[in-house]
């Protein structure tokens, strides 16, 4: 895993979904507003209390996530 110290997971908070730094903005929410074409410049602004890396590291979060393999085991 590449290093995320700003990915942060809690069960209390966000049902438990990656967050930023432990705030209530999840890694979700910026990789769908970066997919719908917002720039990162749109979302800093938008978001003053976020900073690049948080949305580089959710970013970097969501492609190591997405290399992940599941591998089925055979019913006994």
């Amino acid at each position: 895993m590449p290093e995320l110290d700003r990915i942060t997971q809690n069960p209390e908070r966000m049902g438990g979904r990656p967050c930023i730094r432990g705030i209530r903005v999840t890694v979700g929410m910026i990789v769908g507003q970066i997919g719908s074409g917002v720039a990162i410049d749109d979302l800093l602004a938008e978001y003053p209390y976020l900073e690049r890396e948080d949305i580089l590291q959710a970013l970097r979060y969501a492609a190591w996530r997405s290399d992940e393999r599941e591998i089925l085991l055979a019913s006994a």
